[in-house]
């Protein structure tokens, strides 16, 4: 007979699954008194969910969707970005404004092409070959937009389908890993751009290194850099969906997630999330980290930080790092699982990989199973982020799109403006129910002593 235990972890799984939704942040009801009903109470808690009534059912497993009502559904649970799409659309903000979209293409990237359409933009989405759900391309196809991109492309012919999508002429582009912003400089197509918007945490690197070069030629906004996408993105919802999409995999071989011994790669936002996650589902957890102060933080968090070399054997190995060559041929010779969170090209060091018959996962050469090949598992085995984290991150794109089209930005990498991050933080606490307190006026008026006297060299 199955553990109460383990077939709590399964329901909590099976809606994430087909929902797509978020545990962290969201209300359950939880019906009945038995063993597995008082297991999935104290997962969801530990998860982040709240337990009250009238709110959503962990229930029987629903039918498969359609492409179109996997969209539709992901339009239903974004209104922070439905909101300010709205108000771009009642400004005239984007009316005319040629905008391409390059991100991996799921329904909730469907949903930002069609809210971006809808307030008056012409809108044209690239998606990498192993980054591109056929069906939701269909259905953006269908409604009028231009998608580009086949699984099928590989080499050669994948550059030039996106340097030709480059050449349909845009005036903003938005990105996730920067491929077509720094394409677009090799091709030297950068000067017809206004501006870009970036994504990611490993986009923004070569990014960086641009700007302090004086290389980059068109503003871009760090859009990962921002309150509302890093804290939230990162953590949570990289944190619930590859956590979720490893112990799916490890569940159709019949491996226990609880069983393995797990190590973390990296303590920024991603390895945070991916930590406290495996916590939840009581994982034994340790941190490989290079960076001290990470390190040390992980430390405080109740995790042991230890070289990979030392705590690799045995284990269930996690790549948090978005950087290359993280999980070596070493790592793949004495650990027992890898896994990516996120990812980038050769963060598993190349390894001749042997099918094991389960779904997603591999063995390869050095011993190790490997899942979902190395690339970013959730992505790769699952669907991505939860919808509402995407809702966050992509209305902070929007909001650098309005930043782009009225700042006069001048070349280089910009940060988003404080004010919309804040605005947008206030919109997802309206959506969700929340409200925040005020200063008063004694509060604000001591503030701004306070400021005024840091400003102007007073002593205290």
């Amino acid at each position: 007979m199955t553990e109460p235990r383990t077939t709590a972890e399964r329901l909590v799984r099976r809606f994430a699954r087909e929902t797509n939704l978020m545990i962290a942040g969201r209300g359950f009801d939880v019906v009945g008194s038995d063993a597995v009903a008082v297991e999935l109470r104290e997962l969801i808690t530990a998860l982040g969910g709240h337990l009250r009534s009238g709110v959503d059912r962990i229930d029987q497993p629903a039918q498969r969707r359609t492409a179109a009502e996997r969209v539709a559904a992901a339009g239903a649970h974004m209104p922070v970005s439905t909101l300010i799409a709205a108000r771009l659309r009642e400004e005239g903000t984007v009316r005319g404004i040629r905008i391409g979209i390059a991100m991996v293409l799921e329904p909730k990237t469907a949903q930002l092409a069609l809210l971006l359409r809808d307030a008056g933009a012409d809108v044209a989405v690239y998606a990498h070959p192993d980054e591109i759900d056929v069906e939701v391309a269909g259905v953006l196809r269908e409604r009028g937009i231009p998608v580009d991109g086949d699984p099928g492309l590989g080499g050669a012919a994948e550059r030039a389908a996106a340097v030709a999508f480059l050449r349909r002429g845009f005036d903003l582009l938005l990105d996730d890993g920067s491929h077509l912003i720094r394409l677009a400089h090799e091709e030297g197509l950068a000067e017809s751009l206004r501006g870009a918007a970036e994504e990611t945490t490993s986009g923004l690197a070569p990014l960086r290194l641009m700007h302090q070069r004086g290389l980059l030629r068109i503003p871009v906004i760090a859009v990962n850099d921002a309150a509302m996408k890093t804290s939230f993105d990162n953590r949570y919802g990289t944190g619930q969906s590859c956590v979720f999409a490893i112990a799916d995999v490890l569940d159709a071989a019949g491996i226990g997630l609880r069983d393995q011994p797990a190590v973390v790669i990296g303590y920024g936002p991603v390895g945070e999330g991916v930590a406290a996650h495996l916590r939840a589902f009581g994982a034994e957890i340790a941190i490989a980290e290079t960076d001290p102060v990470r390190a040390l933080k992980a430390v405080h968090d109740g995790l042991r930080s230890a070289p990979l070399a030392e705590i690799a054997p045995g284990s269930l190995v996690i790549s948090a790092t978005g950087a290359a060559h993280t999980i070596t041929a070493d790592a793949l010779q004495t650990a027992k699982i890898v896994a990516v969170a996120g990812g980038v090209p050769g963060e598993v060091d190349d390894s001749v990989l042997t099918p094991t018959g389960a779904p997603h996962l591999d063995r390869s050469e050095h011993g190790a199973l490997v899942i979902a090949r190395g690339n970013g598992v959730n992505l790769a085995a699952g669907e991505g982020n939860p919808i509402e984290i995407m809702d966050l991150s992509f209305a902070v794109q929007l909001g650098a799109v309005e930043q782009l089209l009225s700042a006069g930005l001048a070349a280089g990498l910009h940060p988003l403006a404080a004010e919309a991050d804040d605005a947008i933080a206030r919109a997802a606490l309206a959506a969700r129910g929340a409200r925040i307190d005020t200063r008063s006026r004694e509060q604000q008026d001591a503030q701004d002593e306070w400021r005024s006297r840091r400003y102007l060299g007073a002593s205290s």
